[in-house]
């Protein structure tokens, strides 16, 4: 760990810690200015301290409390219209359902991909079309359009695609189906440079003629503003005043709301809203294919992010990792309770076959990863790569790899003279940038991704060059994140004082996410009562404070980890912890949890 900069000095550490068994500072995530906030906060609102403290610290303004709390879609979303191209495709989608034309969809295959796409063959079916999805497959199509999916769309007589979270550099794809003279709507959210391919609307906020601000919203969500742009053009010729109903849209933020807790996207603004209210949609249960995830997942209790990106969202993505692509699509468009069962089961096996081949993967890529680094971990990033890993696999690998080593990670799946790979980012370092500059240079054969994730192929004879490049392209940006690599901290507490009562008060601050981080608590001088390795790799640890209070505790994957081997080691002794805390709903029982997510030693003495 590189020492820290002349700006952190010890007397503005949280609770002096300066080095935490991660390496870590602790930072106060209020300043003077947010403290005098929240009180302000909590005199006008009536709020609970914490409560006002939480809101504050993440930069709400007094005016903007109620509207914190209870963010509306109907107050928060702009006009579909301000998005450049999004009035032509809905008078183009309108012109569609008026003459019953056949519409395709093209998604991606993730969950955003299936979120989006079983949210536009909903609102067309509401319209009185039935419209056909393709979902290209990882291994053998690739991501987004190509030509063969173009023709064989074209063959079943489609005159109208959208392609949905692709489309935007797909030049030799579309340019196809202008041949065909199918026509197409791109709807999408990925970063843009340069020239745009020929199609008859592109919709996308990074477009360099694009005002709307949008840019954060994730596949899902342009889909929704899509849907209310083609409902009002539907209204403005009439067409709802027949036999058709309109459609209530709110009906499906469930959908929105899964895409964007899944696609990692802000949780600010509308996106806040859309989850917000999405959890509502979800809670209710409607949705047949959801209804039947949740129960495959064992869902229990109201349904959260966390719910959304670590139990439903793994399972959509199972089919398109190492399964049938279209098997999450197909969930969430049915209507059919025993079709949503059987898919929900297949959908949960694939997930645990995948978790099997992703532990295996990754005991070899961490293997690799700690021989090229050394004993003393040097080095900017992490490249692993291995002969017939599964290409489904290796972002969560990369994800993995770049949490364990705390650098920007690449996990390549090499299959005979090239390999496919993915890639994740650490805060500070901008992956995206690199990965298009080592295309320049050429070094790899394909590129792309943005500021967190890349995704690149590469020839075998290149990867000692391409390992070369990134650590010189990015070893100042790393060691500049790494050098200030920090855990802010909310509030500190005791044990006694985390209670179901105070989670339900800071939930109130939520949903959490990216752009809205659950709070991270402190808990000051705390012992440890008991430590023990528990499951895959976890710690489970018992705290107690000085009061009397005591709190279960746990802290994932850490057992071969500095905190992990800290938390054991320090049983019977006192130390400063740091976590996160939940409900853990066991067979009925509700019981407080924290989940650590860092330690220091109480006495800051000993940790010289």
């Amino acid at each position: 760990m590189s020492a820290l900069p002349a700006s952190y000095a010890p007397e503005r550490a949280f609770l002096g810690v300066t080095r935490s068994v991660t390496g870590r500072v602790w930072r106060d995530r209020c300043g003077l200015r947010e403290n005098q906030t929240a009180l302000a906060i909590g005199q006008r609102y009536g709020l609970p301290e914490i409560l006002a403290r939480i809101i504050a610290c993440r930069g709400v303004a007094l005016d903007g409390v109620e509207d914190f709390l209870d963010p509306s879609v109907r107050r928060l979303m702009p006009d579909p219209s301000t998005l450049t191209d999004m009035d032509r495709a809905a008078i183009r989608l309108a012109e569609a359902v008026e003459r019953k034309e056949q519409v395709a969809i093209l998604g991606d295959y993730d969950v955003d991909g299936a979120t989006s796409t079983a949210l536009l063959v909903r609102t067309l079916r509401a319209a009185g079309l039935d419209p056909f999805f393709h979902i290209p497959d990882r291994l053998f199509e690739g991501y987004g359009p190509n030509i063969d999916a173009i023709r064989k769309i074209a063959e079943r007589g489609a005159k109208l695609l959208v392609t949905i979270d692709c489309g935007s550099t797909s030049f030799e794809a579309l340019a196809e189906a202008a041949k065909l003279n199918l026509e197409v709507i791109v709807i999408d959210h990925h970063q843009i440079s340069g020239d745009l391919p020929f199609a008859f609307a592109i919709v996308n906020p990074h477009r360099a003629d694009d005002l709307s601000g949008l840019n954060q919203l994730c596949a899902a969500g342009l889909a929704f503003m899509a849907a209310a742009a083609l409902n009002r053009e539907l209204r403005r010729r009439g067409f709802w005043s027949g036999s058709l109903p309109e459609p209530d849209l709110l009906q499906l933020l469930d959908l929105v709301a899964l895409g964007t807790v899944a696609d990692v996207v802000p949780l600010t603004g509308l996106n806040r809203a859309f989850v917000k209210k999405g959890l509502i949609a979800l809670k209710n249960r409607e949705q047949v294919g959801l209804r039947a995830l949740m129960d495959v997942a064992r869902l229990d209790g109201p349904p959260s992010p966390f719910h959304l990106g670590f139990l439903l969202g793994p399972r959509i993505n199972a089919g398109g990792r190492i399964g049938d692509a279209t098997l999450g699509t197909r969930l969430l468009v049915t209507d059919d309770p025993a079709e949503a069962a059987r898919i929900a089961n297949e959908l949960d096996q694939l997930n645990r076959e995948r978790q099997v081949v992703e532990k295996v993967t990754l005991e070899l890529a961490e293997a690799e990863a700690l021989a090229a680094l050394g004993l003393e971990e040097r080095g900017a990033i992490v490249i692993a790569s291995g002969e017939g890993w599964h290409p489904g696999v290796v972002g969560l690998i990369a994800a993995r790899l770049k949490e364990r080593f705390g650098r920007p990670a690449f996990a390549i799946a090499m299959l005979g003279e090239t390999g496919t790979g993915s890639a994740r980012s650490i805060p500070g370092v901008d992956l995206g940038l690199a990965v298009r500059s080592a295309l320049v240079e050429g070094l790899l054969i394909k590129g792309g991704g943005h500021a967190m994730a890349a995704g690149l192929t590469v020839a075998r004879d290149k990867l000692g060059a391409l390992r070369a490049f990134l650590e010189r392209h990015l070893s100042e940006p790393v060691a500049a994140a790494r050098a200030t690599d920090s855990l802010v901290i909310d509030a500190a507490i005791t044990a006694r004082a985390a209670t179901a009562t105070l989670i339900e008060t800071v939930e109130r601050a939520g949903p959490f996410g990216s752009g809205n981080p659950e709070p991270v608590f402190a808990f000051p001088s705390h012992a440890i009562a008991y430590a023990d390795p528990v499951g895959n790799a976890h710690v489970r640890v018992r705290l107690r404070s000085g009061d009397g209070g005591a709190l279960n505790a746990i802290s994932f994957r850490s057992l071969d980890r500095p905190l992990g081997q800290a938390l054991l080691a320090a049983r019977g002794q006192t130390m400063h912890l740091a976590g996160s805390l939940s409900i853990d709903r066991w067979q009925g029982q509700e019981r407080v949890q924290l989940r650590i997510l860092d330690a220091a030693p109480a006495d800051p003495l000993s940790a010289r």
